[in-house]
């Protein structure tokens, strides 16, 4: 059997970036066929949001639903076996003080409400559903798949909008994606019961906690369960050989003592989960007819929790990118362009820190924290994802860079440890 449909834009994945994309195609009032290879819901890791999401979801209107499906996230806990302490930063003490916290949710739960969002908004959502080929023409785009029960789909488009993450299926396509060669990671998780939070308003946090090998992620959900993670280099976690997987995770877990005494109590749910290099980037990101949205271009270290904000804040920029192009075909071009480098700038902006974050001089600063020239708020802004063109803000944090090369030197022309240096800086 084979179906056939005709629409304006045809989304291909359901996670945040295609979601969100389709909701706001949709409720413009153009026809959106939004296909996905999952039924949902479905498990997906980086269940961490921003403060900088908040917007989104207000203007998606999917407010309240998250609120009911997430733990409260007011700031975030780095814990250093270098300082030996813990240090607790809070989003309401940022340079934009409006948003104040976000949520941790179980993705699945997450990801289900946005997919529900688009179909209420008017998209066709087909679930279950593989498309294999794509094929561009002057008039748009020809896609084809296969569905669980076999049943082949055939979809006639203007448009196409790739959102299906590390599947990359544009950039196999054509062969564009490159792995990030400034920054190899890889990370290896498992979700606990039973772990140790802090109490009060800080039991939601994120925490980071970093260790010779690299850093784990702690992240609390609302039903109890903990999420954790390890990321390494990718050549370390290698090392395992033929160990199992869980064994190798708990060996991890115990190179970090803070971690380790968090966990002391909790119960593994099941099987660790390793995932190979994913921090790349394509080459491309637009071209006649097509874009691509969140991790379908690029994935970055999920250190600072930026994966689904940048999913979704590529969706808000792809969405009129999309809409200029079928509307104003001769600016297609131009709005492909601003898109992209709006795209661009936001990764390259967390980028900086990403590629530093394991490097004692950050550490340093991340540890020893002052709101010397309101740098303190800046960085925090950063961290809540606030990369908007603010002059102000943006002058903060090239001073924070600053501050963080002259640490290095220090540390470098003293050959001081790093908390030593930091107290001479």
């Amino acid at each position: 059997m084979t179906q056939a449909g005709i629409c304006d834009v045809l989304v291909v994945g359901g996670g945040p970036a295609g979601s969100t994309i389709a909701a706001l195609l949709a409720a413009e009032g153009r026809t959106v066929t939004l296909v996905d290879k999952d039924v949902h819901p479905r498990f997906h890791i980086g269940e961490s949001l921003l403060p900088m999401n908040m917007p989104y979801f207000d203007q998606l209107g999917v407010a309240g639903q998250v609120a009911e499906i997430g733990m409260p996230k007011y700031g975030v806990e780095f814990v250093s076996p270098y300082h030996k302490k813990t240090v607790e930063l809070q989003f309401g003490q940022a340079w934009d003080k409006t948003h104040p916290y976000s949520y941790q949710v179980r993705r699945s739960d997450f990801d289900h409400v946005l997919l529900k969002n688009a179909a209420a908004k008017g998209a066709m959502v087909i679930e279950g559903c593989r498309v294999g080929a794509v094929d561009f023409s002057q008039e748009g785009v020809n896609a084809r798949g296969k569905d669980e029960a076999g049943v082949e789909h055939r979809w006639q488009a203007k448009f196409l909008v790739d959102a299906t993450g590390r599947d990359t299926l544009m950039a196999s396509r054509l062969d564009c994606k490159a792995r990030n060669t400034r920054h190899n990671s890889a990370a290896i998780y498992g979700h606990f019961v039973g772990a140790k939070r802090p109490e009060g308003q800080a039991e939601g946090n994120i925490a980071i906690f970093w260790f010779d090998k690299g850093w784990f992620w702690f992240i609390p959900l609302a039903d109890g369960t903990t999420s954790i993670g390890a990321v390494c280099k990718p050549d370390f976690l290698k090392t395992r050989g033929d160990r199992d997987m869980t064994e190798f995770f708990h060996s991890l877990i115990a190179l970090a003592p803070e971690l380790t005494e968090r966990l002391k109590e909790a119960t593994l749910t099941g099987p660790a989960t390793g995932t190979g290099n994913y921090s790349y980037r394509s080459t491309r990101m637009t071209g006649k007819n097509y874009i691509m949205v969140g991790d379908a271009f690029a994935f970055i270290d999920p250190v600072f929790s930026t994966g689904v904000f940048l999913a979704m804040r590529s969706a808000f920029l792809g969405a009129k990118a999309v809409a200029q192009c079928l509307d104003r075909p001769r600016s297609a071009s131009h709005a492909q362009q601003r898109f992209e480098r709006e795209v661009r700038r936001g990764i390259d902006t967390f980028s900086w820190y990403i590629y530093r974050i394991t490097r004692p001089g950050i550490r340093n600063l991340f540890m020893n924290p002052r709101n010397v020239l309101r740098m303190q708020e800046a960085v925090l802004g950063l961290l809540a994802g606030d990369i908007r063109r603010n002059p102000a803000l943006h002058t903060r944090l090239q001073c924070f860079k600053g501050l963080y090369y002259i640490n290095t030197m220090i540390l470098k022309l003293k050959g001081k440890d790093a908390q030593t240096a930091m107290q001479v800086a």
